[in-house]
């Protein structure tokens, strides 16, 4: 049992829920085993959700890069066993307790009520992320549309591009041999005197592909740094409009619609990746790329590094989606006795063999460019915004009918960017349906046009010509250390605090008994490893700071005051609502501490008939906080 597995208290930590009323809205249908919150129409409908949230933009433009980075192929080891290890306990951990209590990121620590802050801070750091992730995909969105056209606008040199502008590397000078000695001139002479370049002497001019003055001149306008604002980019304000209008089209009913819309969302995006496969396993110099990738450049010495395994969990962790809120939020609207075990098992796998899979459609098609502009793949190979917008678009823009295999990119990005954004907004909408559910009953549809619209104002800033700098600036902040903080205390919170052999007992409530020998590795993994490498991620993170920057472009002191800010708001929550908790507690210092350490006396199951005999004393989830009694010496 935990280390303060102690008898149930309500004095402090119920959450203010308001009484329901048999109101039917879009989120709920009269199959629905909870008429009150709604469930999933059916599994595929959250299965698909699920992939589609955990499998995004990550995993095409940055676990690809790391395997090459880390021993190719040989990178995949860490890889699997920090799944393992780190990934699946958490991702199961999250999906038992939002489906076991029915309840958001928020209204689940019911369970802790301590640790609440944990919950709002996942809340707002999933609010930052989706203002700065949309605009990533206003971007893929203008990308997209600038595919329609014959000839793309980034594969030439154009009227926008400056002196440094070039389709090939330009040879400055090199050594020679002339009349028995060894020269060092400019490659006009070397060429006029008929000499010839001594291999590895070659020193070429500092060049630009059209592919990146076109994304930092043409597509973001981008400006010096920071502190130059500049103007709002007009087209790519109308394509993040857009990005937020076709968001709040697919949650105008909740999960009743995005349920269906992640059919399409979540699975095209593997037509388009075997599509593109195909295509660039057809080119010259795709087998070289894959070599790089996953072949016989891999390098299994690469393992006695630390570095390689902290990229390891690192993407992992962040892959999954785990302590962002979303995995309990949509896990909530299912059915109690849903086998969540199994969900998550095939989610993870899935999102693991989707990375893999992109990597060989990404390097076969960046072999190809290598081998066309004679380079080698390591000149050619990027991650982030400069593979997805530089590096993959020039690749492209050299195959024959780009402006198709552009679009289909492109296309890709957009729908793996859309279900990870539905997730990451259903979240904010199930976190104000447990506040509140009268009024979300009532005014779905005007809460979640509204959210989308200040959402949407609050992107603008990113749309700027210093958009980009704030885009990086959030990210390296907010998606960062205070998911790992929550992470952190999350497990420990359940497990250490409220007990890992209870929660246990409560997920086998939901799938049924299973043996101790089923438990064992789980419970390995939840007490001991599973933290140790949190913990170990996170202290790492801390030491390897390092002040933002986006390419060569340093951020000014003030711009790293504000990511402070940023983070610093999203995680004080954490201990301001712990003291609230304790102030609100009756007793003693100590007794106060250890009533908020108890889970409240409304959780447990949602529904009456799931209690069992184990929470037949809960009080009703749906009563308000001033009208549950107070009672001691409850067990638990």
């Amino acid at each position: 049992m935990g280390m303060l597995n102690l008898p149930g208290f309500l004095s402090c930590g119920k959450k203010k829920d308001f009484n329901l009323t048999n109101e039917k809205d879009a989120h709920s249908s009269g199959s629905d085993e909870n008429a009150e919150r709604g469930n999933w129409s059916n599994k595929g409908d959250y299965l698909l959700s699920m992939v589609g949230y955990a499998v995004g933009l990550g995993n095409v433009w940055r676990f690809p890069y790391l395997t090459y980075q880390n021993g190719g192929g040989a990178f995949l080891i860490p890889y699997t066993l920090m799944l393992a290890l780190a990934g699946l306990p958490l991702f199961f951990m999250e999906c038992s307790l939002g489906q076991f209590a029915s309840l958001g990121p928020v209204s689940v620590w019911r369970i802790l009520p301590l640790f609440q802050g944990v919950g709002i801070t996942m809340v707002i750091i999933s609010a930052f992320v989706t203002i700065y992730y949309n605009v990533i995909i206003a971007y893929a969105l203008y990308y997209l549309f600038a595919s329609f056209q014959k000839v793309l606008p980034w594969s030439e040199c154009f009227s926008w591009a400056d002196e440094f502008c070039s389709k090939t590397r330009i040879v400055n000078d090199c050594n020679a041999t002339l009349g028995g000695e060894i020269i060092r001139a400019n490659f006009s002479v070397i060429t006029s005197h008929n000499l010839t370049c001594i291999n590895g002497t070659i020193n070429y001019k500092p060049v630009q592909f059209p592919s990146e003055q076109y994304w930092n001149k043409v597509a973001l306008q981008r400006s010096s740094g920071l502190d130059e604002t500049g103007r709002i980019v007009w087209y790519l304000a109308l394509c993040l409009l857009l990005s937020w209008i076709i968001v709040a089209a697919a949650l105008f009913k909740g999960i009743k619609s995005s349920g269906k819309v992640v059919y399409f969302t979540a699975l095209f995006p593997y037509v388009i990746l075997l599509i593109l496969l195909v295509r660039g396993a057809t080119l010259e110099g795709a087998l070289d790329g894959i070599e790089y990738y996953i072949g016989r450049q891999s390098n299994i010495t690469k393992l006695m590094e630390a570095e390689v395994w902290k990229d390891a969990a690192t993407q992992i962790f962040y892959s999954l989606s785990v302590a962002w809120g979303g995995l309990v939020a949509l896990s909530s609207y299912n059915k109690f006795h849903n086998n969540c075990y199994s969900d998550a098992i095939l989610v993870c796998v899935t999102n693991c063999v989707t990375s893999v899979f992109a990597g060989f459609a990404i390097f076969s098609i960046l072999g190809h460019m290598a081998f066309v502009s004679e380079r080698p793949v390591s000149e050619v190979v990027d991650s982030g915004f400069d593979l997805a917008f530089v590096a993959y678009p020039e690749a492209l823009s050299k195959l024959p009918v780009s402006p198709l295999w552009s679009f289909l990119f492109f296309f890709m990005l957009l729908l793996l960017g859309l279900d990870s954004q539905f997730a990451s907004i259903e979240t904010l909408t199930t976190t104000i349906q447990d506040i509140s559910p009268k009024v979300m009953k009532k005014l779905r549809v005007p809460i979640t046009l509204g959210l989308c619209a200040v959402l949407f104002l609050l992107g603008l800033i990113c749309v700027t010509q210093a958009g980009i700098y704030w885009v990086n600036l959030i990210d390296h902040f907010c998606a960062g250390w205070g998911i790992l903080i929550s992470a952190v205390l999350e497990i420990i919170g359940i497990i250490y605090i409220y007990g890992g052999n209870r929660f246990i007992e409560d997920i086998e409530m939901m799938i049924g008994k299973k043996s101790c020998l089923f438990w064992m590795w789980w419970r390995i993994c939840w007490f001991f490893i599973t933290p140790a490498l949190l913990m170990a991620i996170l202290i790492w993170s801390l030491i390897t700071f390092s002040r933002p920057t986006y390419g060569s472009v340093s951020y000014p002191n003030w711009g790293t005051a504000v990511g402070w800010c940023m983070i610093i708001f999203c995680v004080i929550w954490i201990p301001i609502v712990a003291i609230v908790k304790i102030l609100k507690a009756e007793g003693s210092l100590v007794e106060r501490i250890v009533s908020c350490c108890r889970p409240a006396a409304n959780w447990g199951p949602y529904l009456e008939r799931h209690r069992g005999e184990r929470y037949s004393h809960v009080v009703d989830p749906k009563r308000r906080e001033h009208e549950i009694p107070t009672v001691s010496g409850a067990v638990y």
